[in-house]
């Protein structure tokens, strides 16, 4: 059993009363300290200190501190992440990146199916470059081998599929990659801070995340990069001030920072920062592997009781593996009407949400979610379904977020 104290850890966070939140794998519910911990830098260090804060505050810094602080969490070293930018910019600093390092190969291969916004970079990329230096092909992450990997340059691959909740297998798929000269970018979106990564362990190339999800970062907060150290001399393909050797001799001509430092491109917002810094600390002293069992303790209970109930069986499909190995941190369930029974079950108190074209997602945070949680989801989904109230007219109305 864990030693782990999850009743505790689930205190620090403000979550409200009357509601169930499984929706931790679109935004991290507010730990309380970092609801103080802005206050603090908008009302002493910004509002007293001004623009001396650079130097006495350390904001300079913050990108790659707080990329250290990330590091334990997906198994890197620190010095190999940086928090930054977006999910979608550090990706594209990252395929660039593999284009430069296997300068002999122009091929992008990713998952059909996979989160948009990497295809439309991958894509745009394509544009930009010419087919020439830069083409996609889009296949089923099921069908991979190293044949169709044999011409790629690098593999775009998220390590948990955003609908399904399947959890990929990324020391087995690098490994293989890697054998036929393919490099491996790694999208942890829905995997960091729910589940055990260990980037060095797998001899990951580079990894892109988000810290607004499981990292409890903030609405839009930055995203971050990891690059592998035998890879952090290749250029950035973003060059900017911030990334510069000695940024402030303002020289003309750019000369690359050593090390992670050059892959930063313009001045970060110190008050997004400071947010993820703060969300962060919760982490410290828990162990991943600790983590991971919640989150499986969690998703486990939630399946074992959708099994029970004669409802949910007749109404709806699991497409989240059951096997353990091979699950994230959610349950996903397709079923007829998915959208205004998702709109009826967050108007009953359980937050959840749904995809196209018939996905509604349980995502469990295990720093704050409890098996009650997942028993009062089942229960009112059970009373949605059969009292058929998720056809009453406001529940067919869609928000522009879903």
């Amino acid at each position: 059993m864990s030693a782990v104290d999850f009743d505790e850890l689930r205190s620090r966070f403000r979550l409200p009363d009357g509601k169930v939140y499984l929706d931790g794998n679109s935004l991290g519910a507010l730990p309380t300290h970092t609801a103080e911990r802005l206050y603090e830098v908008i009302s002493t260090e910004w509002a007293v200190d001004l623009v001396s804060g650079w130097n006495t505050k350390q904001w300079i810094d913050l990108p790659l501190s707080v990329g250290d602080q990330i590091a334990p969490i997906i198994g890197a070293t620190m010095g190999n992440v940086v928090c930054c930018d977006s999910l979608s910019i550090n990706l594209f600093k990252a395929l660039t990146a593999c284009l430069e390092v296997n300068k002999g190969r122009s091929l992008i291969t990713l998952e059909d199916g996979q989160f948009p916004s990497d295809s439309y970079i991958a894509d745009g990329l394509s544009q930009l470059l010419g087919s020439d230096r830069c083409r996609t092909q889009a296949i089923d992450v099921t069908a991979l081998t190293p044949g169709i990997l044999s011409e790629s340059a690098v593999l775009l691959l998220s390590h948990v599929d955003y609908k399904s909740g399947s959890l990929r297998d990324m020391h087995t798929i690098t490994s293989m990659a890697q054998s036929v000269g393919c490099l491996v970018i790694w999208d942890l979106a829905h995997s960091a801070g729910a589940i055990d990564i260990d980037l060095e362990a797998s001899h990951v190339d580079f990894a892109v995340g988000c810290t607004y999800k499981f990292l409890n970062g903030g609405p839009g907060a930055p995203g971050f990069l990891y690059v592998a150290k035998r890879h952090q001399e290749v250029q950035n393909a973003l060059p900017g001030w911030m990334g510069h050797a000695r940024l402030f001799d303002f020289e003309a001509k750019y000369e690359a920072a050593p090390g992670i430092k050059r892959f930063l491109t313009g001045t970060q917002s110190v008050l997004a920062l400071s947010a993820v810094s703060a969300s962060l600390s919760v982490f410290e002293g828990l162990a991943m592997q600790d983590v991971r069992a919640q989150s499986l303790a969690l998703t486990r209970h939630f399946i074992t009781l959708w099994k029970q109930s004669s409802v949910l069986q007749s109404h709806t499909t699991i497409v989240t593996p059951i096997d353990e190995a091979q699950r994230g941190s959610q349950v996903s369930l397709a079923l007829e009407d998915a959208f205004p029974v998702s709109q009826a079950l967050i108007a009953d108190g359980v937050i959840v949400d749904f995809r196209e074209p018939n996905i509604l997602r349980f995502g469990f945070s295990p720093l704050y979610n409890t098996l009650s949680d997942a028993e009062q989801a089942i229960a009112s989904f059970e009373s949605v379904l059969a009292s058929e109230r998720y056809r009453l007219p406001q529940f067919q109305i869609r928000s522009t977020v879903t």
